[in-house]
């Protein structure tokens, strides 16, 4: 092989990035150039738009047109914007912001770019699907410069989530610059030939380059003969790319006269793929999409005997021996360079060292042709056929890599049945079947989940069937069927339609039911895997004889109200359904609570301008101390509008639109600066100037006849100061709505020197009652803890949550990844979790037990990483951590007592890159030191008791896990995550696998007795001295000291925020389709406070924003 290779270094070339002198050039020249900001509103296009003024057009950085960005109608994951920069460009970096002055920003997002719109591609980083960090707030700009510059004409930025208290919206950027290339296009049936003088032949140095791309499996790109069979060929091989080195006459050569070598992979996917051979001195490197393979070659080049000429894109005539077989390439050329000479160009300029076969054109055409990429076993496509007709006939390619998984059902006409077309241990099978009986199974080729693409055609005719793979008649089925088939209206590609669904608010049909998720198409059961037919998600769709039903709550307000339901399967006989829907509850306004505090006077917020020319109107809520402060101002070139404290007992509205400055005053007989809340309502129209407080009597002021109307702005709207930072607001500024639209003040204010976020009081003096990671949140009317990242539940995070695990049981949570992708990409499931990598944990665990050895809890990594902690033989701890897949693990011994005494034992384990600190039962801290390494990668899940999935792991872990664990596990937190609790409690929405005997337990209070009974109702008052938590407060109210119901209020609270959609579906067979009105319930409130103040909005005649539920 040394001569070989040596041999064709000292002829051959380099096949390199397309645009290789252009890539060199790059350094010289700057490709940042912002490429959005001047284009026309015609090269923005979206999924959809909020409203004309959130249009896509809207979306430049830094703008505040519109509303200030694009948004679309309606916030999920089939949302995109869309950028056409006119022509292929060279793109480099991208940035974003939200919408301006608003709570809307896109927290991730997935970059995808095309030529065409038509094949688009995501934009990859290391070879995995890289999910970009989008924005924390509305208006900073995030900035990312590409590793490696896009080169497409078409960009879409795909939100894949977004602030949960806001909508989607997005201000993008791109930069780049022009960049110019030269194609060519073959039609599978032309080559070209380049013959060059053996004098420029280096012995040194040879370099080819182009780029290429094809929807066809197999064609030659490149092609050099040789008189006695000697040739070189660079030929695509089933989405492969094989670099083919041949001496044709083997008798006289040694054996090892071939070299072959595979790059690359589905490379038929109708997007550039770069190629480069390099070769100097001994050294050669073969890169296709910068995955090289290198040689390195010995000896003297002394057998490879080829012409002086190049062929691209097939073998010329006449053919070769051995060579009649293969395919000249279809597709398109970019850029092709040899030795610094653009072959391309000389072929447009018709140079005679340029010879053309056949056809070819200056230009790369899109086929006709677009492949569909389903993203999830879920995913379907529905598509429209001709019913009742006694002939049906489907033809389609696919290509997999899963050896199971339905590629085409429909339902018959009538009563004819249906078929089932999919794919069975890599063979293609149909399921025809009729009144739930399966008349006929038939299988037709084999390995067909090879990733490859694979031809499927199928035909039904009266009673006959017949299938063929591939074009090959040894892979065709034909069989007779005891059937008369007439065809169906809908065919569906992928996972077939659901048997029911729903449509809500936004028309959009929904096939998520009580007590599951969006996009989840799966009932409560199937969340939890406890549908009485493991083989269905709903047990309705069981098609069991019985009643059965799937019952739950819908709570996501965007898919609000229900206005439709369906259930098919209705084509047999005795078929029957029920439903019951129950009403529309709406409860809560988080925007009634949007507050924030202004520190001092020089402090405010701004918004984009008020646009009220001709009617106008003002609400909000404050309390404060100070004497003076202006609420809110916007100014124009003369016009005003201004809200204002203007003593401790005056509020005045003044504005000007052109007829000179006009205020209404309301003087109040008690003094405002009580640090109480206060109601401020103001409005002005071509007629009149009003504003009321609180309950005082409404003040107005009559417009002149004949004066100007429209009130002109051009300024940002200041909250709680002015433009000249005078008479600044010290205090709270709730509730605060423009027009009816509520402003969201608290997010604002966390970018805002001098503002926070919420108005202070409850926490500052009660936040330490929320224990174990519990994080207080401000109320109207006290506090809460809100448990989410803590190990332990109650109101104030103190309840452990235990659970008695039996023998083999085991909880394993799955760590989320960004996206999910494709079950049929070739990637290893690892590079998809490249950004789950630690550096730290920090975990707690109660334990008791009487069994050794035990696994009381496994973390798993993609890269077979682990960290196991167990209980040994003789019962002492073991912490062992395999940071370094080489390496034997990390050990660390605790050896104070056996643990394994049936007491309940207290576990912290802190790691900080190398360092590690462990401390059990409050005893000593004891440091250890690791070597195996320091980031723990690609973490794949987290297993408490038995461990269900091959792992290799050490011997003693291995000992360990053999017994599971058997006893009581409480509180477990890895980070952030509570995995025992998420399976107790989240079972639904969790990433949580149970598997056998576990059930929650109060076994990890420290006496074995309900830890609840320690926790006693409270109300709250300021008071000095220490608070006893044995027993209740006196009840008080004090200014601004608002009281909380400690557990009864809460849980009073969560009763009113709770409402119910109880969508119960008894089937046994059947369709209803019904249009449900809207219909509300209100409930009585249970704060008497909270209804004083709703009481006195709703007599200011203030409009909440309702949420749904």
């Amino acid at each position: 092989m040394d001569s070989v290779t040596e041999t064709f270094l000292k002829l051959l070339f380099l096949l390199s990035v397309p645009n290789w002198h252009t890539a060199v050039a790059g350094n010289k020249y700057n490709c940042d150039d912002p490429l959005v900001s001047a284009l026309p509103q015609s090269s923005f296009s979206s999924s959809s738009e909020l409203s004309s003024s959130h249009s896509p057009g809207f979306a430049r950085l830094n703008r505040r047109e519109g509303a200030g960005g694009w948004s679309p109608l309606v916030s999920n994951k089939y949302q995109w914007l869309q950028i056409d920069l006119g022509e292929r460009t060279e793109i480099t970096a991208v940035a974003t912001q939200g919408g301006y002055g608003s709570s809307d920003w896109v927290t991730s997002y997935l970059l995808m770019f095309s030529d065409s719109g038509r094949n688009w591609k995501q934009y990859r980083q290391e070879e995995s699907i890289w999910a970009f960090s989008g924005n924390t707030n509305a208006d900073s700009v995030v900035y990312y410069k590409l590793q490696h510059s896009i080169k497409a004409r078409l960009l879409r930025f795909v939100p894949l989530d977004w602030n949960p208290n806001g909508r989607i919206g997005m201000r993008i950027e791109v930069y780049g610059c022009t960049y110019s290339s030269e194609v060519i296009g073959f039609d599978g049936k032309s080559c070209l030939i380049y013959t060059f003088n053996q004098k420029l032949i280096s012995a040194l140095k040879d370099v080819i380059s182009l780029k290429f791309k094809t929807m066809q499996s197999d064609g030659i790109l490149l092609h050099r003969q040789g008189q006695n069979g000697d040739h070189i060929t660079l030929e695509l091989i089933k989405g492969k790319l094989s670099l083919l080195i041949n001496l044709g006459d083997t008798k006289t050569h040694p054996s090892n006269a071939q070299i072959n070598i595979m790059l690359g992979s589905l490379l038929d996917d109708q997007h550039w793929h770069s190629v480069l051979i390099e070769h100097f001195n001994n050294q050669v490197n073969f890169t296709v999409d910068k995955h090289t393979h290198h040689f390195h070659a010995k000896g003297q080049f002394n057998y490879l005997d080829v012409d002086y000429e190049l062929s691209f894109g097939g073998i010329p005539v006449p053919v070769k021996p051995g060579t009649s077989s293969r395919r000249n390439f279809h597709g398109c050329f970019e850029n092709i360079y040899y030795n610094g000479v653009n072959i391309i160009d000389l072929a447009r300029r018709h140079k005679s060292q340029i010879y053309v076969v056949g056809n070819m054109s200056f230009s790369c055409l899109e086929p006709q042709v677009v492949p569909v990429t389903f993203l999830s076993s879920n995913s379907y496509l529905a598509l429209p056929g001709t019913p009742e007709q006694d002939e049906v006939f489907v033809s389609f390619q696919f290509r997999t890599w899963n050896k199971e998984g339905l590629l085409l059902s429909t339902k018959l006409h009538e009563a004819s049945g249906g078929f089932f077309l999919y794919l069975s241990d890599g063979k293609v099978k149909i399921s025809l079947h009729k009144r739930g009986k399966t008349l006929s199974d038939i299988v037709a080729g084999a390995g067909l989940n090879n990733g490859q693409w694979h031809s499927l055609s199928f035909s039904v005719k009266r009673n006959h069937i017949s299938i063929t793979v591939d074009n090959n008649v040894t892979s065709s089925t034909q069989a007779s069927i005891p059937l008369q088939i007439y065809s169906g209206d809908v065919f569906y590609f992928g996972d077939g339609v659901p048997l029911s669904w729903w449509i809500g608010r936004t028309n959009e049909t929904q096939t998520y039911w009580g007590g599951s998720l969006p996009a989840a198409q799966k009932c409560a059961c199937g969340l939890e895997g406890n549908c009485i037919d493991s083989q269905h998600y709903c047990n309705c769709d069981a098609d069991r004889d019985e009643w059965t039903n799937d019952t739950g709550f819908l709570s996501y307000k965007e898919h609000l109200p229900v206005t439709e339901i369906v259930i098919t399967d209705t084509d047999r006989p005795n078929s029957e359904a029920a439903y019951k829907l129950g009403p529309l509850l709406c409860r809560g306004d988080r925007t009634f609570w949007n507050s924030a505090s202004f520190n001092t006077e020089t402090s405010y917020l701004h918004f984009p301008t008020f646009h009220g020319e001709l009617s106008a109107d003002f609400s909000f809520f404050f309390k404060t101390t100070a004497s003076s402060g202006v609420f809110l101002e916007n100014l124009g070139i003369q016009d005003f509008i201004r809200i204002e404290l203007y003593s401790p007992s005056e509020v005045i509205f003044s504005f000007d639109v052109g007829n000179g400055p006009s205020e209404v005053r309301v003087q109040s007989l008690t003094s405002l600066n009580d640090n109480q809340w206060h109601y401020v309502k103001a409005e002005r129209n071509i007629k009149e100037a009003s504003l009321q407080v609180d309950q005082l009597p409404r003040r107005s002021h009559g417009a002149p006849l004949d004066g100007h109307i429209r009130l002109q702005l051009n300024s940002q709207l200041f909250v709680g100061g002015t433009a000249s930072r005078q008479k600044g607001f010290l205090g709270c500024i709730r509730s605060l709505q423009l027009n009816g639209m509520a402003l969201d003040l608290e997010e604002r204010a966390k970018i805002t020197p001098g503002v926070e976020s919420g108005c202070p009081g409850h926490c500052s003096s009660y936040g330490n009652l929320c224990q174990n990671g519990g994080k207080c949140r401000e109320k109207y009317s006290g506090f809460s803890c809100d448990c989410t990242f803590s190990a332990y539940g109650g109101p104030f995070c103190k309840k452990e949550i235990s659970a008695y695990f039996g023998t083999g049981s085991s909880v394993t949570y799955n760590f989320q990844e960004y996206y999910t992708l494709a079950k049929n990409s070739s990637s290893h499931a690892s590079s998809f979790y490249a950004d789950m990598t630690l550096n730290q944990e920090a975990i707690t665990f109660a334990f008791r037990t009487t069994r050794t050895p035990s696994l009381l809890l496994y973390v798993s990594s993609f890269y077979n990483e682990y960290l196991s902690i167990i209980l040994t033989r003789n019962g002492s701890l073991q912490i062992r951590y395999k940071l370094d897949s080489h390496q034997d693990p990390d050990v660390f011994s605790i050896n104070i007592k056996s643990m394994a005494d049936g007491q309940l034992q207290h576990v912290k384990i802190n790691r900080e890159e190398e360092m590690l600190i462990v401390e059990v039962n409050q005893n000593e801290k004891m440091k250890f030191i690791l070597s195996s390494g320091t980031e723990f990668n690609a973490i794949k899940s987290l297993t408490l008791g038995k461990i269900l999935e091959n792992s290799d792991v050490d011997e003693e872990t291995m000992k360990a896990n053999s017994q599971g664990f058997i006893g009581c596990l409480s509180s477990v937190q890895f980070n952030h995550i509570a995995p025992l609790k998420a399976a107790l409690h989240h079972t639904s929405s969790a990433p949580v696998i149970v598997k056998g005997r576990f059930t929650e337990s109060n076994c990890g209070s420290l006496t074995g007795a309900d830890s609840t009974s320690s926790e006693t109702t409270h109300s709250f008052a300021d008071h000095s001295g220490p608070i006893d938590e044995g027993e209740p407060l006196a009840n008080a109210i004090r200014s601004d000291s608002a009281i909380i119901g400690g557990v009864i209020a809460v849980v009073i609270f969560i009763l009113l925020c709770i409402t119910v959609i109880a969508v119960r579906i008894y089937k046994k067979k059947g369709i209803y389709s019904k249009n449900e009105a809207k219909g509300s319930e209100n409930e009585d409130s249970a704060e008497s406070a909270l209804k004083s103040e709703l009481s006195m909005q709703n007599t200011a005649n203030e409009n909440q924003k309702e949420y749904f539920f």
